[in-house]
């Protein structure tokens, strides 16, 4: 399948503190055969800003002394200003939920699989190459200066986004023995390793806090997570406003085709020797329901994938 070279016309600004969320929107240029959807998202924050303006005067009122002092303890506890990186007394929970959708696997499984991971996937990364590149250039590189990358796996993707000396990347993954692999795509990528943080979790459960990332990159991970809407409900909930999720995703093939019947009949197979790997889910669909303002998507097909096919790919945007 052949693209024009010049995937989207972007532009993506992302000035955003603790006191203003204020953003400019995403402009994507549809491409060849793509999807969009458009939806509307109910705006909260006036209602929560105007309850905590009332509060702050109110607790000014009872002041008697130290007003300035007062006004800034209570701005700060009812504006903190958070670290990326969720606070240690819910770090429980999102272990919880990463011991329930991914038990824990013997260290010399985990070892096994990201060494295949690392040395096979060659052949595949060369052929979606021409996908990512058009995927990632003018979005990320210069632009975001915080990044999710759910399944981070070893880090094949950094080499397209991660070469800014500002950037900070967060590698989500459950798998603690790619963080090797992936520490190494990052140096290769030119990407500081004090820039880097690998992180083991889950796509269901993703512990940083809300609004904390202008982007979140997932290329082949919902193919192997449990539960696909709680994962795209969490990547949203960590985007900021105009926030952009870019993705890559093997689907389902048509209903009725060869192809089709033989995903069907492999599917436990690959769950079991690809660690919960699905060949039959509609991803696309799932993504396009999801609840985003936009969703951009196109398909392809790889030779270099066999049953993995076809792929989605595109940007949603929060």
């Amino acid at each position: 399948m052949s693209l024009q070279s010049s995937l989207f016309n972007f532009s993506f600004t992302t000035p955003c503190s603790s006191s203003s969320h204020e953003t400019s929107t995403p402009t994507i240029t549809p491409f060849l055969n793509s999807v969009t959807r458009q939806s509307n998202q109910p705006e909260s924050s006036g209602r929560s800003e105007e309850n905590n303006g009332e509060l702050l005067r109110a607790s000014s009122r009872f002041c008697t002394c130290g007003r300035r002092h007062f006004l800034e303890a209570a701005s700060t506890a009812l504006f903190p200003i958070c670290p990326s990186i969720a606070s240690d007394n819910l770090q429980p929970r999102y272990k919880t939920v990463l011991n329930r959708v991914h038990p824990p696997r013997p260290d010399w499984y985990d070892e096994f699989y990201a060494s295949v991971l690392n040395s096979t996937a060659e052949p595949y990364e060369a052929e979606v190459a021409v996908y990512k590149t058009q995927l990632f250039t003018n979005l990320i590189r210069g632009k975001a200066r915080k990044v999710l990358e759910i399944g981070i796996g070893t880090g094949p993707n950094l080499k397209y986004y991660a070469n800014s000396a500002d950037i900070q990347v967060y590698g989500v993954d459950p798998n603690t023995k790619m963080e090797k692999f992936a520490q190494e795509s990052a140096v290769a990528a030119g990407l500081p390793l004090s820039n880097f943080e690998f992180i083991q979790a889950v796509g269901e459960a993703i512990p940083l806090n809300d609004a904390s990332v202008d982007a979140v990159v997932g290329t082949l991970v919902l193919c192997s997570v449990k539960e696909v809407g709680q994962t795209l409900q969490e990547v949203k909930r960590v985007l900021k406003p105009g926030g952009l999720y870019l993705f890559v995703e093997h689907v389902a093939a048509k209903d009725g085709t060869i192809l089709r019947l033989l995903q069907s009949a492999l599917d436990p197979l690959q769950q079991t020797v690809a660690d919960g790997c699905h060949l039959s889910r509609d991803t696309g669909k799932e993504i396009l329901q999801a609840g985003f303002s936009s969703v951009d998507l196109s398909m392809a097909f790889l030779s270099n994938a066999f049953i993995i096919n076809p792929h989605v790919y595109g940007i949603a945007s929060k």
